[in-house]
This record gives C-alpha cells, structure tokens and sequence, in this order.
C-alpha cells in the first residue's frame, strides 16, 4: 500500500487563546518549569525582553525560541503541551534524546509531591472515543498502523520488524529473572535485522514452536514473525485489525511460498476461536487498554491448549507509575497511539495469576535493546525526510515522528519504561 492522506487527522495546532486564564496559567508553568529544570543536569535557555535566562545544572541543552507560547502550552496541557511545542517549533534541541532521557529519568519527581496529589484533578483524563471495545480498538489502530506502509518501510529494517530488537549482549540473572545487557555491534551493517530475527527466534523458542505446532499470533505486524514461524513447520494463525498490515503481511508471504501454512485475519483477537499449541505476541497488549487486560489474558487461555505456552512480549511501566498514570491523556495517546496503555509486569502477572490458568516461569527484559532499536529507526527516518515529504507528510509530521522515536528511546535508556518478553505455561486442569 502506497501512502494514505491521514494529515487530517492531526489536530491542527491552534496557538492557546489569549485569555487571563491562559496567562495565569503560563506564569503558573514558568515557574514549576525553573524550580524543576533548576535542579537537573541540562542546560535550558531562551531571550526575552531584551535579557537572557539560563537554568538547570548543565548537561544536554535545549532552546526556548518562543517563551510566550512555550509557556502558555504547557500552562494548558502539560506534558502534551510540551510535546506540541516542540511540533511547532516554540523549542529546539541539537540534543534531544540526551536532554528528554534526563526528564524521564526524574519523571516521577518533577512535580512536587504536594501538587501530585492534584493530579486527578489538572490531568486530562482518556477520552471515551479512545476505549478499545471492538469499534474504538479498529479506530486506534487505523490511527497508525493504517498511515502508510510505505512510510513504516523507510525506517524500519528489511524484516519489517516494529518491535525491540534483540542484540548481542551478556544476559544475567536479576531478581529472578534475565535481564540483557548493554547491546553489542548495534552499528554494524545489517545489525538491526540479524537483531529482529534473534528476538522472534528467541520468542519462537521459548513457545517451543516446530513441525506442525499450531501458533496463534496476537498482532501479526507485517508478517516476519509468521513467515518465520512457518519455516519451522509450524501451521500459523495470525491475527490483525490493519486492513494495511494484512495486505502487504501477506504480500510477503506469499512471495516466501509459505501462504499453504499461515492464514492471516482481520479479526479482533476478542474473536479468536480454535486450539493451539502456543500463542505469541509481540507488543500488542499496549493496545488492548487497561480495561481489557483481564479480557486479552482470558482470551490467550481460553484458546490454549493444556500444558501450551504463551509468549507475549510487553512494553511495561513500574507497578506504581503505571497505577499512578493508566487513566492519564498523553502526548503519546492523543498523537501517536490512541487508546494505549502500558502493563506492569506485576500487573499482568495477577491478572494471570486469578483470572487464568496461565502462570509467568520465565521473563527477558531487554528495555536497552529497545533503546538501541529506536536510535536506529530514528536516524533511518532522518535519513529519509525527502521520501517522507514525496510520501505526502508535512514538516510538523516529522517533527512528531522524530519527537515520538526520541521521547520513547529516552524512556528505555532512563528505564523509566521496559520492554518484556514473559513466557506463560497453561496449567493442567487437574481432576478432583
């Protein structure tokens, strides 16, 4: 699929009304703003009234170009009015993984503890078109997945992989679970794709896929996972809600002669009926919404066999952060995915654990493989800003793409957010 015209839906980025609210607010915002930028290792400064203000501790610097307006914005929205400032260029940074890594590093205290408590209150809340029951979830993932196929091609790998690679790297046990280490060799020629490939190997393996396993896949992505699924003669099932990712999904297996042995569905995963031996998958459950997490997990046993194994590999939140924050409308949710919501290994875990007969045996987390994975998408869609504008996206879509590749890789370097593979066995029914 060719590029889709999907500028519309991005909300036009209005400057904030010239009220006394918007006003009080942003006087409100300056200073919140400096007492927390005041205490961190970076450098932000910006001219006004004929002076210039420095604060922060040095460190990565950024530029305030238009104080008046930065101000009002996070006034209104905060953290998703610093993201729009940066769409619309009231703020600029030569160093902007570095600078953001050092905000989510100290996230969770740039507010002080007594206007936390307020959150509730000042937050804006998800909005109710974003609930993913099975008309909402078509939508959100539409929203993305659906933007064009060709756009997803210029930065990603020939695998076509949108998840955390899996470098080389030295994996050690830490409090009862494997943890890998720094990734190794990110830099070198066809390193992300020798990387995806050992991330759906090692997910495969830990399903225990082979000859003749049936295999559900929960997102079916662009199809690498089924193709290679497929090569082990394992018969797949896989499931999607982009009417974009199915077609060139299964243009690609076709063209690997493997469409005899995976069959691929438009189909809510709420829908899924049939037995099989394992069910993968790969960062989707960020999707499902909070509210649907028992459902999706429910719906993972339902369809397993007894004894069958589950592999779902999930971007994930600390349990506090992610209670404290579930409910919470971000930059990420109104602009990039709707309706998303980040598990806490914990969470799930319970959820598991009470409402299923799935139990958790075994955990890879590999939060730094994801930020070396979205250093690279990163500079391969820089690299490609003039087939981005040929594919119809303007200037404050790249900006958005850019600010989203680098809020995220800053998240995972900062392990403000992780990344997950957790292996489920269903346990027997036993008689009684």
């Amino acid at each position: 699929m060719s590029s889709v015209t999907t500028l519309e839906r991005w909300p036009t980025l209005e400057d904030p009304p010239a009220t006394l609210r918007t006003r009080m607010r942003a006087r409100f915002s300056r200073r919140l703003f400096h007492a927390a930028i005041d205490r961190l290792d970076v450098t932000v400064c910006w001219s006004e009234g004929g002076g210039t203000t420095r604060i922060g501790r040095g460190g990565p610097e950024a530029t305030i170009v238009r104080p008046e307006e930065f101000f009002a914005r996070l006034g209104r929205d905060g953290l998703i009015g610093f993201g729009e400032a940066y769409l619309t260029g009231a703020w600029e940074s030569d160093e902007l993984v570095g600078f953001l890594t050092v905000l989510a590093a100290e996230i969770a205290t740039l507010i002080p503890p007594r206007l936390q408590r307020l959150r509730a209150i000042a937050l804006r809340r998800v909005p109710r078109h974003h609930l993913n029951t099975r008309a909402g979830s078509r939508a959100n993932v539409a929203h993305h997945y659906d933007l064009s196929n060709d756009l997803f091609s210029l930065f990603l790998d020939s695998t076509m992989t949108y998840s955390s690679a899996l470098f080389e790297a030295d994996v050690a046990g830490r409090d009862g679970h494997l943890v890998a280490g720094e990734p190794r060799d990110c830099d070198e020629e066809g390193a992300l794709e020798r990387a995806q490939e050992r991330k759906i190997d090692r997910l495969l393996d830990e399903a225990e896929v082979g000859p003749s396993t049936r295999l559900l896949e929960i997102g079916t992505g662009w199809g690498e996972l089924a193709i290679r699924a497929a090569r082990r003669g394992a018969r797949v099932v896989t499931v999607t809600l982009s009417e974009a990712q199915k077609e060139l999904a299964e243009e690609r297996i076709a063209v690997a002669g493997l469409s005899h042995s995976v069959s691929v569905r438009l189909c809510d995963y709420r829908d899924v009926e049939g037995t099989f031996d394992a069910v993968v998958s790969v960062e989707m459950i960020e999707a499902v919404g909070w509210q649907f997490w028992p459902a999706y997990l429910e719906k993972v046993d339902a369809v397993l066999r007894s004894g069958g194994r589950a592999v779902i590999q999930a971007i994930t939140l600390p349990h506090d952060r992610m209670l404290a924050t579930r409910g919470t409308h971000t930059w990420i949710t109104k602009y990039i995915f709707p309706g998303g919501a980040l598990p806490s290994v914990r969470a799930l875990d319970d959820i598991a654990r009470t409402r299923t007969t799935l139990r958790l045996v075994n955990r890879l987390d590999l939060g730094l493989h994801y930020a070396a994975t979205l250093k690279l998408w990163d500079e391969a869609f820089h690299r490609s800003g003039d087939a981005v504008t040929r594919l119809g996206f303007d200037d404050t879509f790249r900006r958005m793409w850019h600010f989203y590749l680098a809020y995220c890789e800053a998240g995972f370097a900062a392990r403000y957010i992780d990344d997950n593979q957790l292996t489920f066995i269903k346990e027997p029914v036993r008689d009684h």
